[in-house]
């Protein structure tokens, strides 16, 4: 399970353990903790993804989850119940989306039925996805953004974070303790998988797959 809220992540491994017999349970609390367990050679089975992790946004880590381990079950718990945002993570590659409000047999039921090859979320959300891309809040565009933005390595999605934040390369080069040449290299490479050509282009691109056109709050603040 990826998820960094402590109580939240112990109620999940009990219902893991206790209500669908899975032997072991690895725990993350962050995107980059999951993936670097996934490139060591791990292969969960299932892998239960908060979307609000400290160094994840809006569907970023979905994507990056669902490209490091493309033979895994991936199902999302979210605090929200906007069905755009259940469409658009199925959409991304969930097979499943649960509100974390939901009862821990609820949440039981839920995965044994993505383990059986159903996809599972809202009837809201299932009905956005029926209506295409459009009706999920995606267009082409979006989704060709998405692409783009998932195949940062982690640390460019840091430093792409911290320039959206509006932080210069010799004030991001001192929050991760690196070279300023290396930002510098690092931006350029950003831009580049991008396929834009300014800063302002690039945090652009990145707010606009991060659901500012969803109007939602990230996750990480609630």
């Amino acid at each position: 399970m990826v998820e960094d809220h402590p109580l939240f992540a112990d109620a999940l491994e009990l219902t893991l353990e206790g209500g669908l017999g899975v032997r072991e349970v690895r725990r993350a609390t962050t995107l980059a903790q999951a993936l670097a367990a996934l490139d060591s050679g791990l292969e969960p089975d299932t892998i239960v993804l908060d979307l609000g992790l400290p160094d994840a946004s809006g569907l970023d880590g979905l994507s990056r989850i669902r490209d490091a381990a493309r033979d895994s079950f991936v199902v999302v718990v979210t605090s929200f119940d906007d069905p755009r945002l259940g469409a658009a993570a199925i959409s991304s590659g969930a097979n499943g989306i649960i509100h974390k409000s939901a009862s821990r047999e609820t949440l039981a039921a839920a995965i044994r039925r993505v383990w059986a090859g159903e996809t599972v979320a809202p009837e809201a959300a299932l009905a956005r996805l029926a209506g295409g891309t459009e009706a999920a809040g995606l267009d082409a565009a979006d989704a060709d953004a998405a692409r783009r933005l998932s195949s940062l390595t982690v640390q460019q999605a840091r430093i792409l974070d911290l320039v959206c934040h509006g932080m210069l390369n010799k004030q991001i080069a001192f929050e991760l303790d690196i070279a300023e040449t290396t930002v510098k290299a690092h931006i350029s490479a950003i831009l580049r998988k991008l396929g834009v050509q300014s800063r302002t282009q690039a945090v652009l691109a990145a707010q606009k797959v991060r659901f500012n056109e969803l109007s939602l709050t990230d996750e990480r603040r609630s």
